[in-house]
């Protein structure tokens, strides 16, 4: 299953803030119920980083006061594509311990971020009815 099937998902998770927003202002949408991520763009709408809850508190102690965004930022984003497999987007999240992964579309843009829990669902999902389909294949029921 590719990551664009998840759409109604992972566009629900996607928050994008602008790399000259306010740390204050960056907190506040990550205080949102369900938001672990936020995709940091760039004037044109480019992706430039992501700003997660975990990086905001790693830094909360060693603040200035004028800290911005971009400073807290991490540049080096591990992402995936619509057109990526989920089950490839899943192993990339499992092998560097991320919860949240952004999706970018044409020219870096973010369309979406997925979430682990999410991912993991509906690969359970899709197991659970290969699993039923074989049995109903055994039995002589069909497929």
């Amino acid at each position: 299953m590719r990551i664009e099937k998840l759409y109604p998902m992972t566009s629900a998770r996607l928050m994008v803030i602008n790399v000259a927003s306010t740390l204050q202002s960056a907190a506040r949408t990550l205080s949102n119920p369900g938001i672990g991520l936020a995709v940091v763009s760039e004037t044109g709408g480019k992706a430039a980083g992501v700003l997660s809850k975990s990086d905001l508190i790693r830094h909360l102690t060693d603040l200035e006061e004028n800290a911005s965004i971009e400073t807290l930022m991490t540049r080096n984003m591990i992402f995936c594509s619509p057109s990526d497999e989920l089950q490839v987007a899943w192993q990339v999240m499992v092998e560097n311990r991320i919860q949240n992964m952004p999706v970018l579309g044409a020219d870096a843009k973010p369309v979406g971020v997925l979430d682990i829990r999410d991912a993991l669902k509906v690969l359970f999902e899709q197991e659970q009815l290969q699993e039923h389909m074989l049995a109903n294949y055994i039995a002589g029921i069909g497929y």
